[in-house]
């Protein structure tokens, strides 16, 4: 799984104009899922996100998990995370899972990240055509790939 964790002020999801989801200060991440991940890739992601300690503390050091710093989460899938552009201009989706392996995961990911903060996971829609907005904070933006623990 990869994920891109966006520390922001505010951010939403909109489909066909109607609010999908909405979160004030916390993490927007976005997450794809390839064909090789696997429930423990979704449990390791959602424990290192709700852990990471990239909110400001006191002294203005980014010493604070989201969950310390009492921030919101908002979920959006995007199979687009696994773009290969190894080979001409068009990018290649194939690593990405389908939808019957990817839902599984991603709704896991979901309750992972809810059991480990204890606060509701506000979410887009899978496969469905988004609109994102967010207002960063920092910014400050993280990568994450499972694949390529470090």
């Amino acid at each position: 799984m990869r994920a891109v964790i966006q520390r922001v002020k505010q951010a939403g999801v909109t489909i066909e104009g109607k609010i999908s989801g909405k979160i004030e200060k916390g993490l927007l991440i976005l997450v794809g899922i390839e064909n090789a991940d696997t429930e423990d890739d979704s449990t390791w992601l959602a424990g290192k996100i709700a852990c990471l300690r990239i909110f400001p503390d006191a002294g203005g050091v980014m010493n604070l998990s989201v969950i310390e710093n009492n921030g919101e989460l908002l979920v959006v899938s995007q199979f687009t995370l696994h773009a290969s552009t190894k080979k001409g201009n068009r990018p290649y989706y194939g690593r990405s899972a389908e939808p019957g392996t990817a839902i599984p995961l991603y709704n896991r990911f979901i309750l992972e990240l809810e059991s480990i903060t204890g606060k509701k996971v506000e979410t887009g829609e899978f496969g469905a055509m988004m609109d994102v907005s967010l207002i960063n904070d920092g910014p400050v933006t993280i990568i994450i790939d499972t694949k390529n623990i470090e």
